[in-house]
This record gives structure tokens, C-alpha cells and sequence, in this order.
């Protein structure tokens, strides 16, 4: 039986999560919201300091903090940190996923929360967000953040779609994930683009309208200069 939950809002949403004595959930360091007063708080280096530091490398906190419900029922509830969508998945054991970095918000205290290093370094180092990745397996109820509104595709076996690298939120480990720089001068000096992501089936992936990244280079040019 699934641990129940209510994701709320709509630009900024947040979910809230009923919980039974004894039931855990984990975030990183200072992701959580609001709580009923029956929960007992944890916080800690998870898998040491080598884990912290593959944590922070990720974009996670070096710090996870653990809230254990101690009495009959309790609510506690995490609010995404920019506007978009919260993803529940509801992995099996031993079922893993890949996302982007930083997009972990909570989960129940069974799944595990890893750093993953593409296997090509020369790619994911000038692909931006194609390098760092992390991956979360199961068992247990995990909720992500995806930057803007959600677009999921199934990819038949073979099939092929290219992304813009900062695009791609999460997808199953069965998809084959590589970066691949756009071809021609032309397209690099007037296109704008530079590196697609390569995405071959078969798998699930779930791709993202607004990363972060692109809000604020669309931001920057309005914000004052107080440097002079």
C-alpha cells in the first residue's frame, strides 16, 4: 500500500503527504514546508561524507533530514523551488530512474538517491546539463521537480529524439542518453544552439518546458548593473 498524498497549486505547486506512525520520509536539508507536530526530525550526512560530497556535486545538499511520524497520523508537506511540476513516481524494487540534478524534492526513506556520471566525459562536459545526473531507485514513492508544465513520451525501441540538452528532466535507465553538438557554423553563429541531447528508445522520458537556466538568461538583460 502506497503512502497517500495531495500535490496541490498549479505555478507553484507543493505536496503533502499523510503519513502513519513510524513512516519516514526524507529531503534535502531545508526542503520542507509544514508539519503537523507529531514528527521526528533527523538530520544528517547520509552515506558519510563521500555521500554528502556526491550529494552537493549533484546539486543536492550535502545534508538529508528524515521525518519520522510518532504518532497515529501525521501531514507534512514540501513546496517546489520554481515554477513547474511535481512528478510522483512510484518506483518498484530495485527500479531506477536518471534525472537532472537538483530535481529531487522527497521521498519515502526506502528509495536511494545516487550521483550519475554519463559515460562519456567529453560530451557531458561541453553538453552543460548532459554531465551530471542523478538516480533514484527504489522501492518506495519519490516526488521530482520539473522545471515549467510536463511532457512524457514513450519511445518505442530504437526511436530517436534530439533535445535540447537542458530539456531533458528524467528518463529510464533503458534509454540511451548521449549529447551531440549541432553541426554547421551557421547554425552555431545565428541558430543559437549548440549541443542536442540524443535520446534512443526504448523508455519513458520526461522532458521540461522551462529550465532554469533559460529563465535567467531571459531575466538577466532587465536586471540593473550596481557594480559601477
Amino acid at each position: 500500500m502506497h503512502m497517500e498524498y495531495e500535490i496541490s497549486g498549479k505555478v507553484m505547486q507543493a505536496v503533502t503527504l499523510k503519513l502513519t506512525s513510524g513512516e519516514t520520509v526524507v529531503t534535502q536539508a531545508g526542503g520542507m514546508t509544514w508539519m503537523t507536530d507529531n514528527f521526528r526530525m533527523e538530520t544528517n550526512m547520509s552515506g558519510g561524507l563521500f555521500g554528502g560530497l556526491k550529494r552537493a556535486f549533484s546539486g543536492e545538499s550535502m545534508f538529508l533530514t528524515r521525518y519520522t511520524c510518532a504518532g497515529y497520523e501525521g501531514q507534512i508537506a514540501f513546496s517546489a523551488g520554481f515554477p513547474g511540476n511535481i512528478v510522483p513516481l512510484h518506483l518498484q524494487p530495485g527500479q531506477q530512474v536518471v534525472c537532472q540534478k537538483g530535481a529531487f524534492l522527497c521521498s519515502e526513506d526506502t528509495v536511494k538517491l545516487d550521483m550519475h556520471f554519463r559515460k562519456k566525459l567529453a560530451g557531458g562536459l561541453f553538453g552543460g546539463e548532459g554531465f551530471i545526473l542523478q538516480t533514484l531507485t527504489g522501492p518506495g514513492l519519490a516526488f521530482l521537480e520539473i522545471d515549467g508544465e510536463v511532457i512524457e513520451r514513450n519511445l518505442e525501441p530504437g526511436e530517436v529524439i534530439k533535445v535540447d540538452t537542458g530539456h531533458v528532466a528524467i528518463f529510464e535507465p533503458s534509454v540511451s542518453f548521449d549529447v551531440e553538438m549541432v553541426k554547421g557554423l551557421s547554425n552555431w553563429f545565428f541558430g543559437g544552439e549548440y549541443f542536442f541531447a540524443v535520446l534512443r528508445g526504448p523508455g519513458r522520458v520526461w522532458l521540461q518546458t522551462m529550465p532554469v537556466i533559460n529563465l535567467a538568461q531571459k531575466i538577466m538583460p532587465f536586471i540593473p548593473d550596481h557594480s559601477n
